[in-house]
């Protein structure tokens, strides 16, 4: 690739287009109203970490003297200097990979889109690419595994998406020049290890040494080349594109990307913390999410294992949650405005591992009944009621909560309000207060008229009154380990 006329383009598509590489016209460009529709989607760390079934941070962690990946690695594979790890790549081979068997898993677990990783923090692009050979296409699977998957997605109508973790990369193999490892002497842009730089404060905003110009020529160059290969309506980043030094080409990406998805119906780019401007973009809070309900769209992404985003063979990395907690945050976070990005690992080989699999049917199963309660739904004048407070901000998800059945999540959709039970009462007897008769002369509160109340998945209806004290709803022999969605629709 001639990467001088490439940015040459860029420039010249920002210069011409109605987006320009400032945060004043970035701010301009809308969030497309297909997004606000969609509130679960399906997050895939996958590539050569897949293989040593560690963590996705293997490939650092395995430089640093001491710590258990570096004895992991001496133990199984041998010196650093002999087995390093662009040596894992011949062994991710992804040999079964079906990917429209993949897109079917999703789709019955009711995900409406897909953001599948194309480049983490170790280098390795899972994707065709003319900016180095360390790709799936050349090496490895020998497959552009990422334009297989999006193709499959989008014929069985998920709307593709991807992510890019490039910009970690210029310290995340740094460790490997503290000794005598494989990572050594000078490197140019189309070698895995390079640049190899230095870790410091990875919350330092002004971190030394800066990303130099090479480097972040680069990262840009990747971004718009997956935008100009696969066209995703989604585009996540990873947290340290908010180091200062990556904010101009940070806005010449987004005003290159808005630009190009603009005649093809929009797009989004997910950020985390204040990497963006607040409304140039849509926030994300990774393994986290917001206490309370928020006026804009944001995004929580989580993973079905507690200890690792990527497929893995550790005991204390590879703890599954179980589909009610995944239920739990998914409607607890669509309570509040946000969507679901949920994160499975596939193996190596191509396959997705059976408790990934079983989670996925078991939050399919509840989606299959209630899924109008979710996608396509909107905020009601309350988000929760209940014991149970949301614990705010990132990496929150350590344990599940512990709701009750006083615990409730609302949205609403044109007359018909759903108020989500957390938990099924065992005696089949539910109160919800903020749908309680009330005087609405002085107080904001509900004082509409309920026309119908039922029960999703409830073979016939159930008996309910409406008192002072609640809408009182008797569920009968009706009861479900799951959350109960009763749907009440105003007259």
């Amino acid at each position: 690739m001639d990467r001088k006329a490439y940015l040459e383009l860029i420039d010249r598509v920002n210069a011409e287009g109605p987006y320009h590489a400032d945060w004043d016209s970035l701010a301009a460009h809308p969030v497309p109203a297909w997004y606000a529709q969609k509130r679960l989607g399906i997050f895939l760390h996958w590539g050569v970490f897949s293989v040593p079934a560690y963590h996705d941070w293997y490939a650092r962690n395995m430089y640093i003297k001491d710590s258990p990946e570096y004895q992991y690695h001496l133990e199984h594979y041998g010196p650093h200097k002999e087995f390093g790890w662009k040596d894992f790549v011949p062994m991710f081979t992804m040999e079964r990979f079906e990917p429209d068997e993949w897109v079917k898993l999703f789709r019955e677990a009711g995900a409406e889109y897909i953001v599948p990783v194309a480049e983490h923090h170790d280098g390795f692009q899972n994707y065709r690419s003319e900016l180095s050979h360390w790709n799936a296409f050349e090496m490895g699977p020998k497959r552009d595994i990422l334009g297989d998957l999006l193709l499959a997605a989008e014929k069985q109508g998920m709307t593709p998406g991807t992510s890019s973790h490039r910009v970690e990369h210029w310290f995340f193999l740094g460790h490997g020049r503290e000794f005598d490892s494989d990572i050594t002497g000078e490197m140019t842009p189309e070698d895995l290890y390079w640049p190899a730089m230095q870790e410091a404060d990875h919350y330092d905003l002004f971190s030394q040494p800066t990303p130099t110009q090479a480097f972040l020529e680069d990262w840009l160059l990747r971004s718009c080349e997956l935008v100009d290969r696969y066209h995703p309506r989604i585009l996540y980043f990873d947290w340290w594109i908010q180091h200062s030094a990556v904010k101009p080409y940070l806005q010449r990406f987004a005003a290159y990307y808005y630009n190009r998805m603009e005649p093809l119906g929009g797009c989004v780019i997910n950020y985390k913390h204040d990497a963006f401007p607040f409304g140039v973009a849509v926030p994300d809070i990774e393994r986290g999410a917001f206490a309370e309900a928020k006026p804009f769209l944001w995004q929580s992404d989580t993973s079905v294992m507690r200890g690792s985003w990527c497929y893995s063979v550790q005991p204390d990395k590879a703890t599954y949650k179980s589909p009610q907690e995944i239920v739990w945050t998914l409607v607890d976070v669509v309570s509040k405005n946000g969507r679901l990005l949920l994160n499975i690992g596939p193996k190596p080989d191509g396959t997705i591992d059976e408790r990934d699999a079983a989670v996925l049917r078991g939050l399919g199963a509840w989606m299959r009944v209630n899924d109008e309660a979710i996608h396509g739904t909107g905020l009601w004048r309350m988000a929760q009621e209940g014991p149970t407070a949301s614990v705010e901000g990132q990496f929150s998800d350590g344990s599940a909560a512990a709701y009750t059945s006083q615990d409730f999540r609302f949205t609403c959709r044109g007359s018909s309000i759903y108020a989500i039970c957390m938990v099924c009462p065992e005696d089949g007897r539910l109160t919800i207060r903020s749908l309680r008769e009330a005087d609405a002369s002085h107080l904001p509160v509900f004082h509409g008229i309920l026309e119908d109340v039922q029960v999703l998945g409830m073979a016939g209806k159930p008996t309910w009154r409406r008192d002072s004290e609640g809408l009182k709803v008797d569920l009968g022999d009706y009861r479900s380990d799951m959350p109960v969605v009763i749907k009440a629709t105003c007259r």
